[in-house]
C-alpha cells in the first residue's frame, strides 16, 4: 500500500490510545499538525505524528488527507500562531470561522493568508515565526503565557495542557523540537550537573520511587521553577525537588536538570 498522509483541519483533535472514543487521550493534535497514516480500522485512523514521532488514533471525520507534495510542505512550515489564547481565522471560500489555540501551524503563510492543500485561510491577526535566537530573552514570558491554565492528560493548548505538553509548546515557539513525553524529552538535551547552575529554561525532571520519569517542568531561575501540576503554577525547587507553598510538603523529587539552548 502506498504511504498517506494526513493533516489536522480542526483547532484540536484527541490523540486516543486505542480506537475508541472512550479511550485515554494520550495527546492532542493542533491545527496544522500533519503524520503519517499507519493504519485504518472502521471509524478509527492509526497516525504517526511528524512533529514528534507520536502514535494515537484519531477520528476518521478529524482530518483532511494530503499528498507527498503537501505533507512536504507541511514538514518545512514554521509560522505559528504567537501569544495569543486563540485566534479566528477564516476559511475564505466558505467564510466559516475556525478559532485556533496558540501554537498552531499556519501553513504557507504570507501576508495574512495560509491554506492546506486546496483550502484557503485568512487571518488578521500577526502570526509568530520561531527563532531560537530569542530563547533567551523571550523563554521566560513564553512559559508564563500558559500561568493558570488547568492540568490536562495529553492536553496541549491553554484550555487544558499536561507537564510535558507545557515544555513542548513553550518551546515550539523557539524552533526548538521536543518528544511528547516527559521520559523522551530527558533523553534529549545537555546534563546540567548543579542546580545552582540551572538558568531560565532549563527542564528539570522528577521520578517515582521506581526511579520512573514521571514529571517535568521548566526552570525561571536556580530556585524557581514552572510547571503543570493541577494547573500552571510556579513553585520553589532545591536539590530535594519541587516544594509546594500551597501544600506545604514537597511533591516532587528531583532527578535531572537538562539544557537545550547553549
Amino acid at each position: 500500500m502506498n504511504q498517506i498522509f494526513g493533516v489536522c483541519n480542526l483547532s484540536l483533535v484527541p490523540l486516543r490510545a486505542e480506537p475508541s472514543d472512550r479511550s485515554e487521550m494520550v495527546s492532542q493534535l493542533l491545527f496544522g499538525d500533519h503524520f503519517k497514516i499507519l493504519e485504518k480500522k472502521e471509524s478509527w485512523i492509526l497516525i504517526l505524528t511528524s512533529y514528534d514521532d507520536y502514535k494515537g488514533w484519531i477520528d476518521f471525520k478529524q482530518y483532511a488527507e494530503v499528498d507527498f507534495a503537501t505533507f512536504e510542505i507541511l514538514n518545512k512550515q514554521q509560522t505559528i500562531i504567537g501569544f495569543n489564547i486563540h485566534q479566528a481565522v477564516q476559511n475564505i471560500a466558505t467564510g466559516e470561522v475556525l478559532n485556533l489555540v496558540a501554537a498552531s501551524y499556519l501553513p504557507a503563510y504570507q501576508n495574512g493568508k495560509f491554506y492546506i492543500g486546496k483550502t484557503f485561510y485568512s487571518t488578521l491577526l500577526p502570526a509568530l515565526m520561531p527563532d531560537i535566537n530569542l530563547f533567551s530573552s523571550k523563554i521566560s514570558e513564553a512559559a508564563y503565557f500558559y500561568l493558570n491554565t488547568p492540568y490536562l492528560w495529553g492536553g496541549r493548548s491553554p484550555f487544558g495542557i499536561d507537564c510535558s505538553g507545557f515544555c513542548q509548546m513553550v518551546f515550539k515557539q523557539f524552533a526548538i523540537k521536543l518528544k511528547r513525553d516527559a521520559w523522551q524529552q530527558a533523553e534529549q538535551g545537555d546534563m546540567v550537573n548543579f542546580l545552582q547552575e540551572a538558568q531560565p529554561g532549563d527542564l528539570a525532571f522528577f521520578d517515582n520511587a521506581e526511579g520512573k520519569i514521571v514529571h517535568v517542568g521548566m526552570m525561571l531561575n536556580n530556585n524557581q521553577i514552572i510547571h503543570a501540576s493541577g494547573r500552571v503554577k510556579i513553585d520553589r525547587i532545591d536539590t530535594e525537588g519541587i516544594y509546594s507553598s500551597e501544600l506545604k510538603k514537597y511533591t516532587h523529587k528531583l532527578r535531572i536538570i537538562k539544557r537545550y539552548y547553549p
